[in-house]
């Protein structure tokens, strides 16, 4: 099942994507459905996709943890050990973009950077779940890009600052649920990055060094999650920073972020007023 937010003259509203269009659920965003606000599996009349804008898949989430360092191969390559925990920090859902808004350029910043996600959406309520729960608990699947004013992130030793400028963070186009993927909610999924046509960054979500199921895990044991609640599973190397010299976005550049079997992000990047 492919579930969607999309915007509509009365707000937004939840959508299952059809191969023909979309159904229009009873719940004002994919959030408020996982939460138990309508049947993501009702009937009734498919409309066709022409002119639909789509929001944040999740535009409201109550959590959106991120992880950093997680891709087994780039850790390795910079000659670093393998974590022992995984490294999370947070945004909050200001920061929020659908995947073909435009990421607002802070005027404040001058190094905003790319990072493409894997991003796992919680669809019940988990506490201290075991490897069982927290499966169970993984609603689906969907793409974030981090984007990331370093000039901020590095300011201290703690990440926040840079990570959750708002308007910045494109997240969906649409949930898919694990089901739907190869390897289920341990998805084996190429993805890449491209700025200006450019690849940026290429991996596969299986060289997670922490995988979903590890992440709902270690995250549970902190906090409650809910449904709705968002974990980005960290990104791969490529990231502008890391780059000799450093490259970073500028008015007009686009972004695009793929996920083979999730879909599909293209933002502009715009100078914010």
């Amino acid at each position: 099942m492919r579930l969607a937010t999309i915007r509509t003259e009365a707000g937004t509203r939840a959508v299952r994507l059809t191969d023909g269009g979309y159904v229009a659920l009873d719940a004002p965003d994919v959030g408020a459905l996982l939460a138990g606000a309508a049947d993501a599996s009702a009937d009734g009349d498919t409309r066709p996709l022409d002119g639909v804008e789509f929001a944040p898949v999740v535009p409201r989430p109550g959590k959106v943890l991120c992880v950093g360092l997680n891709y087994r191969n780039h850790i390795l390559e910079m000659g670093r050990d393998l974590p022992e925990h995984p490294t999370l920090f947070a945004k909050f859902a200001e920061a929020l973009i659908g995947p073909t808004d435009d990421i607002a350029l802070a005027p404040e910043s001058d190094a905003v950077d790319w990072e493409a996600e894997l991003a796992l959406v919680i669809g019940r309520t988990v506490r201290r779940a075991s490897a069982d729960e927290a499966a169970a608990a993984v609603a689906g699947f969907t793409i974030m890009n981090d984007v990331t004013m370093r000039d901020w992130q590095f300011r201290t030793k703690e990440w926040l600052q840079g990570k959750t400028f708002e308007g910045t963070t494109p997240l969906g186009p649409s949930l898919v649920t694990p089901d739907e993927l190869p390897g289920g909610v341990r998805p084996a999924l190429p993805m890449t990055c491209r700025v200006d046509g450019a690849v940026v960054q290429k991996a596969d979500t299986s060289d997670l060094v922490f995988d979903p199921v590890d992440l709902v895990r270690y995250a549970s044991t902190i906090m409650t999650l809910r449904p709705g609640d968002v974990i980005a599973t960290g990104t791969p190397g490529g990231v502008g920073h890391a780059r000799k010299p450093p490259r970073y976005l500028a008015d007009g550049m686009t972004v695009v972020t793929e996920i083979d079997g999730i879909g599909r992000l293209e933002n502009t990047a715009r100078t914010a007023a």
